[in-house]
């Protein structure tokens, strides 16, 4: 990884580029802050916790439990959808005094806390609840933890630094199913001993992050909001209204909508795998390695992803991203004979992943001012999550009524139709 040559004091923000500027390639510094590496290992150590029990949970509830593809559905939209309500809050919060770690800390907390729950619910709404939980955790430390990232990063070389935290992030998602695959074949409570070793892991990164970030990043003025106010010149103080009236801005509404349409036909990662297994044929002993595909191709190509979107623009690349994920549904729709097929597809949805997930985030973060940054990032992150979270209800009734056809060739439709309309609305938006 690019160790820090320079740190979060030297973080300018001001004179930010537009969401999809692109940057030249004789600015770009080849350091990220200190304090990136350490959000990149809290998380890297939080993923592995977190991907161990993602892993398990879609054969553990389908096969284990004998849910519906449509109980799948509701529980999976509660995985994706909570913490996209729980965000803006979590992103308010932590602009209010600049309490961005405590923020965090509290996420990450409630997150690890809920592992062991796992152990004792065995019905729809208990697991429900547990992960409603857990997201909830995820929720609140989602924006807080970006924000820090983009407030300790100068504006041109956000992509560069999102891509190493993503990339570190999914190192951790990479190793994750991987421990689930040992403790599965070694533990004979397969499923209880790897919710246990999740929560050690989630316990893990929480010490690391009391431990190694800053509370008061020297980027990020956290002074009391008056002192704030007066300090500006009468800027407003930072309020829930405020937050929400990002979205009067161009840039910001632009990304939220985009965000959010594009979420609508993207498919969840559980019932990607799941099509892969129902449609290809993938035996059950192998399922809990098929998001290690994903991983490994977001591992590799988000840094120079990301790198790539601040030199040709965010925008392109974020776009560019969606048409592998078409083309991912593409192959899971003809499900051609052949052992790459499925290699194929989980390049083509870590390659998705590594042109959004930071690209978006970097472009997000160039669009607010640094005041509202987590709740800036919360907001346009929240859309696609609900966004999302609809997708997943709709998916799991359309395969219980029409099958898993018709739900590919709906997305694919969905998704060409929304990328389009995202191509234009995004227009002309890479000049400074």
């Amino acid at each position: 990884m690019y160790l820090a040559e320079r740190g979060p004091d030297q973080a300018a923000e001001s004179g930010d580029p537009s969401p999809g500027s692109a940057v030249r390639p004789g600015r770009a510094v080849r350091a990220v802050p200190t304090t990136v590496l350490a959000l990149g290992t809290v998380s890297l150590i939080t993923d592995v916790s977190s991907e161990m029990v993602a892993a398990v949970l879609p054969l553990y509830l389908v096969a284990g439990l004998g849910l519906s593809p449509l109980g799948f559905g509701l529980l999976d939209g509660v995985y994706n959808g909570v913490s996209g309500l729980v965000r803006l809050f979590g992103g308010h919060l932590a602009d209010r005094g600049g309490r961005h770690k405590a923020v965090a800390l509290a996420g990450y907390g409630l997150s690890a806390l809920c592992k062991p729950l796992l152990l004792l619910a065995h019905t729809l709404p208990a697991i429900g609840a547990v992960l409603a939980l857990d997201r909830a955790g995820k929720g609140l430390r989602t924006a807080p933890r970006d924000a820090l990232i983009s407030l300790s990063t100068p504006p041109e070389t956000r992509g560069r630094a999102f891509g190493v935290h993503r990339a570190m992030d999914t190192g951790g998602a990479l190793l994750g199913p991987l421990a689930a695959f040992l403790v599965l074949g070694v533990a004979a409570e397969g499923y209880d001993a790897v919710f246990t070793v999740s929560f050690c892991a989630a316990a893990l990164g929480v010490l690391v992050l009391v431990l190694f970030v800053p509370s008061r990043p020297t980027g990020l003025d956290t002074r009391p909001a008056a002192a704030r106010d007066g300090a500006a010149g009468g800027a407003p103080p930072v309020t829930l209204r405020s937050a929400v009236a990002l979205l009067g801005r161009p840039e910001v509404r632009r990304l939220a909508v985009c965000a959010a349409l594009l979420g609508l036909t993207t498919v969840s990662d559980a019932f990607v795998y799941l099509m892969l297994r129902h449609r290809l044929g993938i035996a059950e002993q192998w399922f809990p390695l098929l998001p290690l595909g994903t991983a490994v191709v977001f591992l590799l190509l988000a840094l120079p992803l990301g790198v790539l979107a601040d030199r040709v623009g965010r925008r392109r690349v974020f776009l560019a991203g969606h048409l592998a994920l078409l083309a991912a549904y593409g192959l899971l729709l003809a499900a051609p004979a052949g052992p790459v097929v499925p290699f194929a597809v989980l390049a083509l949805h870590g390659a998705f992943y590594a042109a959004t997930d930071g690209v978006l985030a970097a472009a997000a973060a160039g669009a607010v001012p640094a005041e509202l940054r987590a709740s800036g990032l919360a907001l346009i992150g929240t859309g696609q999550a609900l966004a999302r979270f609809c997708c997943s209800i709709a998916v799991g009734a359309a395969w219980t009524a029409l099958g898993d056809r018709a739900v590919l060739q709906a997305a694919m439709a969905g998704l060409a139709l929304c990328a389009a309309w995202a191509a234009y609305a995004l227009r002309g938006r890479e000049a400074r």
